[in-house]
């Protein structure tokens, strides 16, 4: 099942169809796609998918399927460096970050307004195909790129494309038959993906191979997520995680239940090494309050961040992802129109077979802010989520060390947090990744949450560090 996915809406008058597709293999081996990261840009009617898959199996020829709403030329596909995608995932992925407290005494020097600085955020042959028997299925177009051999489909019925690609050697999991049948209902075409095991490199442990990225552009309508086709391959449960860029816009589900992550956490010092095993752990838990939700994890301004787990986004990030196959743009661009600026949401999902009954589908959402260091009433760190006028949430967490040498002023002034004192090195923004496959245990929670967790009920392990220490030293 797709596990990551990004996408990047220009405009909010239309709406686009982004794919969720399957594996098919020769020789009736059972294939599994564990990790898919995908990024949707859109303007207009026009849409640029780019996607990267980790494939695991035995290493024979296989293909991916993938329904598309228009029959795909050859020009409109090519292959990408696989270096996009981790900036987006690390980029959108809940952070766990270390401050120390400053030292109480200290008396920041003051500067005329004139002196402040601040710093700006900165040639292929084309492949034949043996035509099969008559099935109502057609080979609309077929050609290659790089490792892959491209195959388009249309299809009359369902049960003719199931039999079409059982002739061609492909073993179709069971139960494929009525998953085919609403995308063939509204004239959708089959976008198959062959690969040649020869040309990818697989893992003799894991049985894993890392994909080169395709990119393709088409042109549609609708915003939804067709995600069931996927299920086929589903190996209990699965991660969902939609990472959409919009202009100066977030979204949410218009068809599920939604949820922000909590977040503003201090976690013990233990959970410098057990961060993964404390979010997964998080996330199960705030799944269980919110059954069948759909978690949004980030929603920021993806030319800007704070913390950064990694450089923002750039122009040529964006031109990579498909800005080169977009309409141009009417007259002169302002970038420093908020209007102009892209916002990044990320939103997880977890399922299995059972759970999810329906495609997704997306809606524009109000912006919202949290997870920063930003104190409420001069003291009070900023809990949950609130509604604002511009978007600037994240699952961030943090380690706070506090100040524990000498105190020799009259009126001590606590609760200051920034960067380590001389000699203690830090470890900077980690980012929790690749959660689908951490171990879990929802007790983690309570053994590794310093703080309270309003929206579980939980009470955290004890005060927050620096609370702690101002006690003692009363």
């Amino acid at each position: 099942m797709i596990r990551i996915i990004s996408m990047a809406a220009l405009t909010l008058a239309s709406a686009a169809h982004a794919f969720c597709g399957f594996y098919v293999a020769g020789g009736g081996a059972e294939l599994f796609n564990n990790a898919t990261q995908v990024v949707l840009m859109r303007d207009g009617t026009r849409t640029v998918l780019s996607m990267q898959n980790n494939y695991q199996g035995p290493p024979e020829n296989f293909a991916m399927v993938i329904p598309v709403p228009v029959v795909l030329k050859k020009e409109n596909v090519k292959t990408l460096s696989k270096d996009i995608f981790a900036r987006v995932d690390t980029l959108s992925a809940p952070r766990l970050v270390e401050y120390w407290e400053q030292d109480p005494c200290f008396i920041p020097p003051r500067y005329r307004e004139e002196e402040r600085e601040y710093a700006e955020d900165d040639g292929d042959v084309e492949k034949k195909v043996e035509k099969p028997k008559d099935r109502g299925v057609k080979i609309e177009a077929q050609f290659t790129v790089g490792e892959y051999e491209i195959v388009v489909l249309s299809a009359k019925d369902a049960l003719g494309l199931d039999l079409w690609l059982k002739e061609n050697k492909y073993k179709i999991p069971e139960g494929a038959e009525p998953l085919f049948r609403p995308y063939i209902q509204q004239g959708m075409k089959f976008f198959v993906a062959k690969v040649d095991s020869k040309k990818v490199l697989f893992d003799k442990k894991t049985g894993m191979a890392a994909l080169s990225p395709l990119r393709f552009h088409y042109d549609s309508e609708k915003f939804e997520l067709p995600v069931r086709l996927g299920l086929i391959n589903a190996k209990d449960k699965q991660d969902l995680i939609v990472n959409i860029l919009a202009k100066n816009q977030r979204y949410e589900l218009a068809n599920l239940p939604n949820v922000t992550i909590p977040t503003n956490i201090d976690l013990v010092p233990s959970a410098k090494s057990e961060f993964p095993f404390f979010y997964v752990s998080l996330f199960d838990r705030t799944l269980k309050a919110n059954p069948r939700a759909v978690v949004t994890e980030y929603a920021w301004q993806a030319t800007s961040c704070d913390p950064c787990p990694t450089t923002p986004l750039s122009d040529a990030d964006f031109a990579t992802l498909g800005a080169d196959a977009l309409p141009p743009a009417k007259g002169p661009v302002d970038q420093y129109d908020p209007k102009n600026s892209f916002v990044l949401t990320r939103l997880h999902a977890r399922y299995d077979k059972t759970s999810l009954g329906e495609d997704l589908v997306f809606k524009a959402a109000k912006p919202i802010v949290g997870g920063r260091e930003f104190l409420t009433d001069g003291k009070s760190l900023e809990q949950g989520f609130r509604e604002d006028s511009w978007n600037n949430f994240q699952a961030r967490y943090a380690i706070r060390y506090p100040w524990t040498g000498p105190v020799k002023c009259t009126n001590p002034v606590y609760g200051r947090w920034g960067g380590p004192p001389a000699g203690e090195q830090q470890a900077g923004t980690k980012s929790a990744q690749d959660t689908a496959f951490v171990e879990r245990d929802p007790a983690k929670v309570e053994k590794l949450a310093e703080s309270p967790i309003a929206e579980l009920q939980l009470k955290g392990m004890k005060p927050k560090a620096g609370e702690a220490l101002r006690k003692a030293k009363k």
